[in-house]
């Protein structure tokens, strides 16, 4: 029988402390592995430095931490090959709780410590008690002549500490698990805890003989050394099932604080929620959390990855971090490394960038809202899709050369100016649209936010020369305005907002056709609209729109003044509504349009019958009230109530007009 060396009370600052860590210590249980296991890890670690010091000349190689499940006596434990621990040890580090050695022991080996001691995580081994009725440790010291020593708690504040038979060196910590807690007796759900809390610790973990831990932490690699298979199959194994990314960032600085990562910009989906991180956070290889949050900056959240710090305090609330100098100073680090990643790719693979853009736009612009930093950085690589035919504006052929740094290929034309051309789209800066504008509009920027709906307005700016920028993203409605901001003396006009000039004959206007009433067209086309539609919230506007071919213009369209539209927008936005379409609106009726001239000749060639108006009236007014519905539907005005009228209507006039064709 061994020998016992002491009994006594475990040393505690806190009454009652075991309920506390059985019932709140971690919100969740599976926790107690994690911290084992990052003990081991310390032991192991902590062998290497003594050695290194050369306090230890026996074998340091081979590290190896073991997993043993027990069904039949409910037990599970966890043993490593590490620097073990005497009796006084055991005494000072496991019966003091929440006495971490870690901090101690870094101090003393602080010239020789090539790795990093995890002892990060409080009152880590005690967390066994949250899942076992009985914890049991066997040790055996490093040290020449040390006694192997056991000790044993059943969760009461008392421990035994006795003599032991080991002969190997290090230590084994075995739990008897409560029984609502035997889920940790199954292999499958070992692995499991493997994979999520310590797949990527520096030492082998074995369960049944084989190794069940990747090892291989991708992040605290040189870059140097990796390649984009490397990095796009560390993607894949972090998010299977997923499209693989489109770019990555490596992180990597040891000051003023240490961190390693690697974020990946994935290709955004449309059930993303972009507001919830996807980074996952490390500790010294070890599985903190599922996402940086505090940690991230907010634009950066859809991101995904690996950050790995220990300088990142883990045991304080969320509000603390936010405040924590050094968190911000990780966050800014983060950004700018981010920002300098994206320079590059503009720089050396303008290609690559514009095919990236579509998802990487919405964190640069969100990005650019939120920080001024990170905007200054990446300012003059915002960049636009246009209605600009800019391959055709490229006199020179394009080549292929290669660009510095990486074995990606850019196009060029031969004067060395990038392609900013895409699959027959072409993309721009603002600075860059200015210029090009300037002597047609200058200071002036039409834009689309709707390409769909507003097809027939760009088409009218494309046929005058008038180039159109594409602001048709979610975030574009808020970028706009931060737009204005920056650029306070241009004007940004949405296409459907007005008019331009150059879109309108005006020629047209004065030309009178009836000498009773001295009312031009225009005028007469007017009055023939505000009676058929009987809307005092309407503005009638009558214009001839240029065009080569008038047959291919709108016969009427619906303006949406600028200031009045965002102003709208905003008040839906702090009331959480919908943006409904508002009833005072201005309905631009194309005088040019063959449709309105037959319209007009429609109206002047009916003839009243007895008391009520004549067909070809009725027939004229009904088309008025099409055209008006027709320029609605492009704005997306229509509710249910007025789409089902607009079908019966179309039936209507097409019933009216085969009439008359078949007369």
């Amino acid at each position: 029988m061994a020998t016992i060396l002491e009994q006594g009370n475990i040393t505690i600052h806190t009454e009652n402390i075991f309920p506390i860590i059985k019932k709140s210590l971690y919100s969740e249980h599976e926790i107690f592995f994690r911290e084992l296991v990052s003990n081991a890890v310390d032991a192991i670690q902590k062998l290497r430095m003594v050695a290194h010091a050369g306090e230890f000349s026996g074998d340091a190689e081979n590290p190896e931490i073991t997993i043993t499940l027990d069904k039949d006596q409910k037990t599970l434990a966890i043993s490593d090959n590490g620097i073990g621990m005497t009796a006084d040890e055991v005494k000072q580090y496991i019966n003091q709780v929440a006495f971490s050695s870690a901090e101690e022991f870094v101090e003393k080996y602080r010239k020789t410590a090539d790795d990093q001691i995890i002892g990060h995580f409080g009152l880590g081994f005690y967390s066994a008690f949250m899942v076992a009725r009985q914890v049991e440790i066997d040790t055996l010291s490093y040290k020449e002549g040390a006694q192997a020593v056991h000790w044993t708690c059943d969760g009461s504040p008392r421990f035994e500490l006795s003599e032991s038979e080991r002969t190997e060196r290090g230590t084994t910590v075995t739990l008897t698990l409560m029984d609502e807690e035997v889920e940790y007796l199954e292999a499958g759900r070992v692995r499991q805890l493997v994979k999520r809390y310590c797949d990527f610790m520096p030492v082998p973990i074995k369960l049944d003989g084989e190794q069940i831990n990747r090892q291989k932490a991708l992040w605290r690699q040189s870059p140097r050394d990796l390649t984009t298979e490397d990095y796009l199959e560390f993607y894949r194994y972090l998010y299977p099932f997923q499209e693989d990314p489109l770019l990555w960032v490596h992180l990597k600085t040891d000051y003023p604080f240490l961190l390693n990562g690697i974020l990946y910009f994935p290709k955004l989906q449309p059930d993303v929620d972009v507001t919830r991180g996807n980074i996952k956070l490390f500790c010294n290889q070890v599985f903190v959390s599922d996402n940086c949050e505090e940690v991230i900056p907010k634009f950066l959240l859809p991101m995904r990855g690996v950050i790995d710090s220990p300088d990142i305090p883990l045991n304080v609330s969320r509000s603390y971090l936010q405040g924590d100098r050094t968190v911000r100073r990780i966050a800014d680090f983060i950004a700018k490394k981010v920002g300098d990643r994206l320079k590059e790719l503009y720089r050396d693979n303008r290609t690559d960038y514009i095919r990236c853009w579509k998802d990487i736009g919405t964190f640069v612009k969100f990005g650019s809202l939120n920080d001024d930093k990170f905007k200054k950085q990446v300012e003059d690589i915002l960049i636009y899709r246009t209605t600009a035919d800019l391959a055709s504006q490229t006199e020179a052929p394009a080549v292929e050369v290669q660009s510095e740094g990486d074995d990606l290929w850019q196009s060029v034309a031969e004067d060395g100016t990038p392609n900013n051309t895409l699959d027959g789209q072409s993309y721009t800066t603002l600075q860059e649209y200015l210029a090009r504008t300037k002597d047609r509009h200058e200071n002036r920027v039409y834009y689309c936010s709707d390409p769909v709906s507003q097809a027939t307005y760009v088409d009218l700016h494309k046929q005058q020369g008038l180039e159109v920028l594409y602001l048709d993203s979610f975030i574009d409605s808020h970028f706009v305005t931060f737009l204005e901001r920056e650029y306070s003396e241009v004007n940004f006009a949405r296409v459907d907002a007005d008019l331009d000039e150059n879109l309108l004959d005006r020629d047209q206007a004065s030309e009178i056709v009836d000498p009773a009433t001295q009312k031009t067209r225009s005028q007469r086309i007017q009055d023939i609209f505000q009676h058929a539609l009987n809307r005092p919230k309407v503005t009638i506007r009558t214009e001839a729109l240029k065009s080569d071919d008038p047959q291919k213009t709108p016969p009427a369209m619906v303006l949406l003044p600028e200031a009045l539209r965002r102003l709208r927008e905003m008040n839906a936005l702090l009331q959480q509504q919908t943006v409904e379409f508002p009833e005072e609106h201005t309905l631009v009726v194309n005088t040019a349009h063959p449709l309105i001239q037959h319209l007009e000749a429609l109206q002047q060639g009916s003839v009243i019958q007895g008391e009520g108006a004549s067909p070809s009236a009725e027939l004229a007014e009904m088309i008025c009230q099409h055209v008006y519905d027709l320029a609605l539907m492009s704005q997306k005005g229509f509710d249910a109530d007025g789409m089902k009228t607009f079908v019966e209507r179309s039936n209507q006039v097409l019933t009216r007009l085969t009439e008359r064709a078949a007369r």
